[in-house]
């Protein structure tokens, strides 16, 4: 992801980012399993702590008002950087493999979710509106 440009990251919207976040964070597990095998354990150590720091900033970002989800979502990202900890002091591939599968079963859901178009924020907060207005008097 050496890639992108500032103006190309200020381009992205909430969702965007954190489909890019998503990405990352594979691509940084991918080169821990590779770096593990090959015994590079600087190399592994640098993107365990590079997937930590994604998921820290993941967790960072989370609208508790969106409902259960963001909780269930926290409750993750916290298992998943517990577990990458231990993959680092053990340098267990197995560990780091399970962190990935679940990263990747929530990036799967999470771009599929953007290709729908429609945010799931978006849609809680359009029906908390309409049934506030259904309440509300109208005066002519």
């Amino acid at each position: 992801m050496d890639f992108l440009t500032e103006e190309w990251i200020y381009q992205k919207n909430s969702q965007q980012l954190t489909a890019l976040l998503y990405e990352g964070l594979m691509e940084c597990l991918e080169e821990a399993i590779e770096a593990i095998k090959q015994k590079d354990y600087w190399k592994a150590n640098k993107q365990l702590q590079k997937g930590n720091d994604i998921l820290r900033r993941l967790g960072a970002g989370l609208r508790y008002d969106a409902g259960i989800i963001a909780h269930q979502l926290d409750a993750i990202y916290n298992y998943m950087a517990e577990r990458l900890i231990e993959a680092n002091m053990k340098k267990d591939v197995t560990a780091v493999r399970e962190v990935l599968q679940l990263a990747t079963t929530i990036a799967t859901a999470w771009n599929e979710a953007l290709k729908s178009g429609v945010s799931p924020v978006q849609s809680a907060h359009k029906q908390k509106a309409a049934a506030y207005e259904q309440f509300i008097a109208y005066e002519r």
